[in-house]
């Protein structure tokens, strides 16, 4: 089981495809490590645009709405920063746009820690990965190698932005099941976790019954995944060290 400490994990960046996913993923270990010192940064690809079945919603208006749960979540969590990047939900790809948007961001905060979505997680029984999620992952994982690495990838970030090549080291790619290489415990923020999922109304709703069973669920989970590792509660990541 591999866990970072506070020793290096000074910046850790989330980068996903829409709000609430980070909070899903990763809030508890992302409070965890700001409980510990880390400065921590979101990175979202699109405000959430789409995310209703209400057909009287405009989408720049639920783009709005859903920014200002992210950043009201990503407080909670004790986040120092989100940035949205506003590609169009539902059709994001993994663009040279899409990457040199991230690598800028990857440059500009230094993170030694970024977590992600696992591009290859496609589809399971009963489940079908939203496409969004799998192109925000490859994209992430193609800034932080090459690109934002290499000082002649995106030149103009250094000649016009000033933002001089950088290079993360450690990877974690939000996981489950056998995928999963580390175990992070989140016994102390599993609250937390909560909490921040609540800031995300237009997604969870408020009404307290639904909200209960909302909180029920993702306890449940995070057992379960702590379960094998004698954990109370946990999250659960593909592990990469770049050498």
């Amino acid at each position: 089981m591999v866990e970072v400490t506070n020793e290096n994990a000074k910046r850790v960046m989330v980068i996903v495809a829409h709000p609430d996913d980070a909070d899903f993923m990763a809030s508890g270990t992302l409070a965890k490590w700001a409980r510990q010192g880390s400065e921590v940064y979101y990175v979202l690809c699109t405000s959430g645009d789409k995310g209703t079945s209400d057909p009287d919603i405009k989408p720049e208006d639920l783009a709005v709405i859903r920014e200002k749960e992210q950043r009201a979540a990503a407080a909670v969590v004790g986040a120092k920063d989100v940035v949205f990047l506003r590609y169009p939900d539902g059709m994001l790809q993994n663009t040279i746009d899409l990457r040199k948007d991230i690598v800028r961001q990857i440059r500009r905060f230094k993170p030694d820690v970024i977590l992600c979505q696992d591009p290859t997680n496609r589809y399971s029984d009963g489940y079908i990965n939203h496409p969004d999620h799998r192109a925000a992952g490859d994209a992430a994982l193609d800034a932080v190698f090459p690109s934002a690495r290499d000082y002649h990838m995106f030149p103009e970030l250094v000649t016009e932005e000033g933002l001089l090549p950088h290079k993360t080291p450690e990877i974690y790619l939000g996981a489950q099941g056998t995928n999963a290489t580390v175990w992070v415990d989140i016994a102390d923020t599993i609250d937390v976790k909560v909490a921040a999922l609540r800031e995300h109304k237009s997604q969870v709703g408020e009404d307290q019954e639904r909200l209960e069973s909302m909180e029920k669920r993702i306890k449940e989970r995070s057992a379960e995944v702590g379960a094998a590792h004698a954990l109370s509660y946990a999250e659960s990541f593909k592990y990469i060290h770049l050498r």
